[in-house]
């Protein structure tokens, strides 16, 4: 196992993308079945999505963000699964069809793939992107696709852990050997190497608000997600949490980037986004100031739904933030 105290002081400091607000916005890219996309296509194609994704950057947000799921079964939606495109493969289409734009994994599970295979991803499509990929990795939560795709949900943190093992050297030397209970590689090589080597590969963004996962993301991380909240003071309670897991590894914790996300709620919502911000084009802007007031690097929106439409009223809001 990797020693705690050395792995932290070695992650650079203040990794992440510099956008034109002091706090940056991103917005949440619709790619499950039935996601109320539009009234006559529910469901984005790609090439909806990447209409989607232009018309986001036009409107003001900076980075777009996937998550990483095969299927979604949640309760308050009944017993039929939602399907959801793959994560990986349509990262690297959108790089490919939006040079220029920041894209990132909120978040990619550990538990779906070998971090070897992580790794190689992640640097492939940073290449693709030209330097615009963000890792975002979480340990997964989602029991009913673990199981009906077959893959084990035990121990998910202590597999969360070892990967990281294996994908931060594999990403910032470019080679790694570990022996773990549940993940091995023996000089695992990560070439080529894409255009931000010499930093490191992809900066790696950790989702994380419970005490152990916060400690992992002081060790290992250059970006810390606080998850989806509606009220600033929760994230600046994990934000000092993690200023201590930060001191106990020995961890300068100004180099940390810190980001949040909300949901907001707009027209046309189906309920599925939990702890929705809804109101006033001015109460959406006033709930988002709360955050950047705690001085956050970036803020994930989850417009419920996310379609042309909300998009467009979703502009006001950022125009109130500008202005």
């Amino acid at each position: 196992m990797s020693d705690t105290a050395a792995t932290a002081p070695s992650v650079q400091r203040g990794r992440f993308f510099a956008g034109r607000r002091p706090m940056s916005l991103g917005v949440m890219l619709p790619i499950a079945d039935q996601d109320a996309y539009a009234n006559d296509s529910p469901t984005a194609g790609f090439a909806e999505m990447v209409a989607l994704a232009r018309l986001a950057v036009e409107v003001g947000f900076e980075a777009l963000w996937l998550p990483d799921h095969f299927m979604l079964q949640l309760e308050r939606e009944g017993d039929r699964p939602r399907g959801v495109w793959e994560c990986w493969t349509t990262c690297a289409a959108l790089a490919a069809a939006l040079p220029g734009v920041t894209i990132g994994t909120l978040v990619a599970c550990t538990g779906f793939h070998s971090p070897g295979s992580i790794a190689k991803m992640a640097e492939s499509v940073d290449a693709i992107s030209g330097g615009r990929f963000v890792l975002g990795l979480g340990c997964g939560w989602h029991r009913p696709e673990y199981e009906r795709y077959g893959y084990p949900f035990d121990h998910r943190v202590d597999r969360f852990e070892e990967a990281l093992q294996i994908i931060s050297p594999l990403l910032r030397q470019g080679e790694a050997t570990f022996d773990g209970r549940y993940s091995q590689v023996r000089g695992a090589v990560n070439y080529p190497r894409g255009p931000r080597w010499r930093e490191g590969g992809p900066p790696i963004l950790i989702g994380a608000n419970r005490p152990r996962m916060l400690r992992l993301t002081a060790r290992f991380a250059d970006v810390w997600n606080a998850d989806w909240q509606r009220d600033p003071a929760t994230v600046a309670a994990q934000s000092a949490e993690l200023d201590r897991a930060c001191a106990e590894v020995g961890r300068d914790p100004r180099g940390l980037v810190r980001t949040a996300g909300s949901n907001f709620e707009l027209a046309g919502a189906t309920g599925r986004r939990f702890e929705a911000i809804a109101g006033t084009t001015e109460q959406m802007a006033a709930a988002i100031r709360g955050f950047a007031d705690l001085g956050l690097a970036h803020y994930v929106c989850g417009l419920e739904p996310c379609t042309p439409r909300t998009l467009e009223q979703f502009a006001g809001v950022i125009r109130a933030l500008d202005g």
